[in-house]
């Protein structure tokens, strides 16, 4: 392997790679869910209105799924390489896991979403106050709402188990994961916020992680006498 390779492979190891992917993941996560907060009624049995009002900001925030997706995994990718030897099996497993499964099921909503505006686009009249506009809403509503917030949950209470053992981010960041983890295993279904909770904590950790190799950046290390 090459010099240039070698210094390569050691720039995209460095925690500012997981800081900088997981900063973008959360602010793209956050403005999604309130574009879409902003522009569909909670309730999933809602005729239809918004469909003619704000489907322009809808559409926005299912364009910005997929950098989101892609920052998540940029996130989760860097994390595991950062980690190395010390990663534990187990709860790498269930990291990656339910990091993955929360991705999906992201993806899999925002298709729903998508059709709907692409039908109503076609048939207007005949969508609005339709049974399928109602088992579409419905279908999205529930895999958010009930299946992708607990998967969210998992990742963060397996993260901040790897955080704990491996040193990754300080304990009170950890302790502070697992009680907003069990908050959203336990009462997502009742909390209107529920879904800021997952990327303002990756954002927490992002933020420690990118000061932190800040800080590392500033000691210098003498060079051996073959340099």
């Amino acid at each position: 392997m090459s010099h240039t390779q070698i210094i390569t492979r050691d720039r995209l190891k460095t925690p500012k790679a997981a800081a900088l992917a997981g900063i973008i993941f959360s602010v793209l996560l956050a403005a999604i869910f309130w574009l879409l907060r902003m522009s569909i009624p909670a309730n999933p049995l809602e005729p239809g209105a918004w469909l003619a009002a704000n489907s322009s900001p809808v559409a926005l925030a299912l364009n910005l799924v997929p950098f989101a997706g892609i920052s998540f995994l940029w996130f989760i990718g860097v994390l595991r390489d950062r980690l190395g030897p010390r990663e534990d099996r187990f709860f790498a497993t269930v990291f990656v896991g339910s990091g993955l499964l929360f991705l999906a099921m992201l993806f899999a909503a925002a298709a729903i979403i998508g059709a709907i505006l692409r039908v109503f686009a076609d048939e207007p009249t005949e969508m609005l106050d339709s049974a399928t506009l109602h088992f579409a809403r419905a279908l999205a509503y529930n895999i958010m709402n009930v299946y992708a917030i607990k998967m969210a949950g998992v990742f963060m209470f397996s993260t901040s188990t790897v955080a704990i053992y491996t040193g990754l981010a300080p304990r009170w960041i950890a302790v502070l994961g697992y009680a907003l983890a069990l908050i959203l295993l336990v009462g997502s279904y009742y909390l209107t916020w529920g879904f800021a909770v997952m990327p303002l904590w990756v954002l927490l950790i992002s933020i420690h992680i990118l000061i932190d190799n800040y800080r590392a950046s500033g000691v210098t290390v003498a060079p051996s006498a073959g340099e």
